[in-house]
């Protein structure tokens, strides 16, 4: 069994392409937290405005990173319509770990020149003017200008998310 490794710092190149891009960021460190939820009630932000990155393999054999709100939860048949392949899948840890070895598995920061795939962001996270994601840790993420970022980094919007629906909502819809 493979155990979670848990940065003692921010992952430093993206501390470093931060700065090299000229992208303004606030380094935050918390609690220890797994999901982009969590880290945002940590943060203390609207769980809207902090970046869940997930990670995906295609059909055709590419690897992605997608960016969404941490409220939302990939559609896989819209991605894959975006990228304009059969079928989208989630990578599991080992290979979205594999990505940003570097960094806690999950906590991949959506760069792409830094984890080496392109990435793609749900036209929700346009909606916040700040934005925040894990920083390669579970205990750090930064808050960056949303537009600062996207110019820096250069990643392609889509529309491929939709709302999460809690456990309760499919129970009343009697889906459980």
């Amino acid at each position: 069994m493979e155990t979670t490794r848990t940065a003692a710092g921010p992952y430093p190149a993206l501390m470093d392409w931060l700065q090299e891009h000229g992208v303004g960021y606030q380094l935050r460190e918390h609690p220890l937290a797994f999901t982009a939820t969590e880290a945002a009630r940590a943060e203390g932000v609207e769980p809207a405005s902090f970046a869940k990155v997930v990670g995906v393999h295609t059909s055709d054999g590419r690897d992605a990173l997608a960016v969404l709100d941490a409220t939302d939860q990939v559609d896989v048949g819209r991605l894959a319509s975006v990228l304009g392949v059969t079928w989208v899948a989630l990578l599991g840890e080992e290979a979205f770990g594999a990505l940003a070895p570097e960094c806690d598995v999950g906590t991949a920061p959506p760069i792409p020149d830094l984890v080496h795939v392109p990435v793609y962001v749900d036209e929700a996270v346009r909606a916040d003017p700040h934005i925040s994601f894990h920083a390669g840790s579970h205990r750090y993420s930064v808050r960056v200008e949303r537009e600062a970022w996207e110019r820096a980094a250069g990643v392609t919007y889509a529309k491929f998310a939709v709302r999460r629906r809690s456990l309760r909502a499919y129970r009343e819809r009697g889906l459980t």
